[in-house]
């Protein structure tokens, strides 16, 4: 079952519900006429495919005759106004670029991995504003890793982590895993990206006093688990095997405002000595604040963010990529593609495609329960 959308320099298609020829031949179809002087396409194809995916691919390279490809794997993928989940689907957007605006790089697998000297040449030459990169949820270092991909290559990251039940797989120019992969982007591709929260906070922001590992042991010179009973109140307190799932510890982000912050899961919840063990490790000094996931703000922060950024844009979107977690979609905002009619009514129905991660990519950080958009202008 096809679709497709259409704008000057970028178009987009999508197809699900079939063996992959079909999708990918009814996708092709969608796509022609190429925009003229396409060079560069985005592919995401749901993990019922991910065995196929190199077939897909080359298919795709020797219909179009576009050379670099860049895309992923995951449990759902995005299209204007459609989630798809749970059978095979496939969302190819392509785009004319210049040829020199952009380079395809394969996969950094750790902080201390650098770019080639070709790429380190082009970086110096075409000064990159922006990155569309895919992760490897295996790779270790992940956090470092993106920071340090961010700061070598000066660009605000945008993209996200793989999802599969089998084969996490990534494309960088072929299918490739491990680490990070993508395309950056050279300062004249105008590009407006957004982040929209899962989670909504609660209470004040407080400051770790005892902590080790993962494990925090006091907030604010009082146990750990004290200062999250007040803050989720008496009701929810009185069972602690409801918190996991609704509750979560937030680390606000420096630089940003009081609503910039990192959602981490809660992993375990010590009654006993009233600690707390998060999904991040924490030190004494470091801030804490404490969120929960809830659709309605989600839904209005999602509303927010996209009007924001089309507001900041100036001028008529040509295209979007977009990144969700796995826990939004049909899991937070409710099983009719909640989310991404959403996000078409406010940006209208313009060439999209994008899937749900193990976790998104905003600038230099990991994020989680969030939402990532980049608008080509």
């Amino acid at each position: 079952m096809p679709g497709t959308t259409v704008g000057s320099r970028f178009r987009a298609a999508h197809a699900f519900g079939g063996p992959w020829p079909a999708l990918v031949k009814a996708c092709f179809a969608q796509l022609n006429p190429l925009p003229p002087g396409a060079t560069l396409g985005f592919v995401y194809v749901t993990d019922a495919l991910a065995g196929d995916l190199a077939n897909i691919l080359a298919f795709l390279r020797e219909r179009t005759r576009i050379v670099d490809w860049v895309g992923s794997v995951g449990l759902g993928i995005c299209s204007p106004g459609r989630e798809t989940y749970e059978c095979p689907g496939l969302a190819v957007m392509v785009a004319a670029l210049p040829i020199d605006a952009f380079r395809v790089f394969n996969p950094v697998g750790g902080p201390h991995q650098d770019f080639g000297p070709e790429m380190r040449s082009w970086i110096t030459r075409r000064r990159p504003a922006v990155g569309i990169v895919h992760a490897d949820p295996r790779c270790t270092e992940l956090d470092n890793t993106v920071a340090t991909l961010s700061e070598r290559s000066s660009t605000f990251l945008i993209g996200g982590i793989t999802s599969a039940r089998r084969f996490p797989l990534q494309i960088a120019g072929r299918t490739v895993e491990g680490g990070i992969s993508g395309v950056l982007l050279a300062q004249d591709i105008v590009i407006s990206a957004g982040l929209s929260q899962g989670c909504s906070r609660i209470g004040e922001i407080h400051s770790i006093t005892e902590a080790h590992d993962n494990v925090v042991v006091a907030i604010d010179h009082r146990p750990a688990l004290d200062v999250l009973r007040d803050e989720i109140g008496e009701l929810l307190s009185r069972d602690l095997r409801r918190v996991p799932g609704l509750i979560f510890a937030g680390f606000p982000i420096t630089g940003f405002d009081t609503d910039g912050f990192l959602v981490r899961n809660l992993l375990a919840i010590d009654a006993e000595r009233k600690q707390l063990t998060v999904r991040r490790a924490v030190t004494p000094g470091d801030r804490i604040l404490f969120c929960r996931r809830d659709p309605q703000n989600a839904a209005a922060d999602l509303k927010r963010m996209l009007e924001e950024v089309k507001q900041r844009s100036g001028s008529a979107p040509q295209g979007a990529l977009y990144f969700s977690c796995v826990m939004r979609g049909a899991n937070l905002f409710g099983p009719e593609s909640e989310e991404l009619s959403l996000v078409r009514t406010v940006l209208g129905d313009i060439p999209l495609v994008g899937f749900f991660a193990n976790g998104e990519i905003s600038n230099n950080q990991v994020h989680e329960y969030t939402g990532a958009l980049a608008l080509f202008l």
